[in-house]
């Protein structure tokens, strides 16, 4: 099986819209995947105004695959 990102990154409103999370909740769960090194955090500047984006790791890619092989699991049971 191959998992497809279809997002190499996104920023937080794109997230939050995607996900239709409030801002906290949003925030929160970066929090968790940033400290289990699932998601790189890159802050910087678009024109003046600043912008998080937020990129998967090697690692945060292979533990969504699992996830998403459990949950096949799951289904197929």
């Amino acid at each position: 099986m191959s998992i497809l990102m279809v997002n190499e990154d996104a920023d937080f409103n794109r997230l939050k819209e995607l996900l239709d999370l409030t801002d906290g909740n949003l925030a929160s769960h970066i929090k968790a995947l940033e400290q289990a090194a699932y998601i790189l955090v890159e802050k910087q500047f678009v024109g003046r105004k600043p912008n998080t984006r937020y990129r998967a790791t090697p690692l945060g890619k292979a533990e969504f695959k699992k996830h998403i092989e459990a949950l096949e699991k799951l289904i197929k049971k």
